[in-house]
């Protein structure tokens, strides 16, 4: 059983800039690869029985808001197998991030993170 983790880039475009953002943003959109290193805890989502049972795969997609000191404070599902869906909200949700910082100062995250479900090796 293997659960992989990945939050997703988000276009270009959609990335706000320091000179783009006016005064200090409450909020910005950040892209994967900048969000994942910042990453301090990530306890992994629990496999669900039934699930493994049933061979069931696949990757839960949520839309997450990480608040200025890191936390995880609001958490959406948008798409995947909804029998693995509660699983990946569980974990996420306690998931913890170093504070995001633009021009010194800490914003909220605005990002999209995947959760795969993989019963192989």
């Amino acid at each position: 059983m293997n659960i992989a983790v990945a939050i997703d880039d988000v276009p270009q475009g959609a990335m706000l800039s320091a000179s783009e953002a006016g005064p200090a943003p409450k909020r910005i959109v950040v892209g994967g690869n900048v969000q994942s290193a910042k990453i301090i805890r990530q306890p992994m989502p629990v496999y669900p029985a039934i699930a493994k049972s049933a061979h069931m795969q696949g990757t839960v997609v949520l839309h997450a808001i990480i608040d200025k000191d890191g936390s995880v404070q609001e958490l959406q599902y948008i798409s995947g197998p909804p029998i693995l869906m509660k699983n990946a909200m569980d974990a996420v949700r306690q998931w913890r991030y170093q504070p995001t910082l633009l021009n010194g100062e800490p914003v909220q995250v605005d990002t999209t993170i995947s959760v795969v479900f993989s019963l192989g090796g």
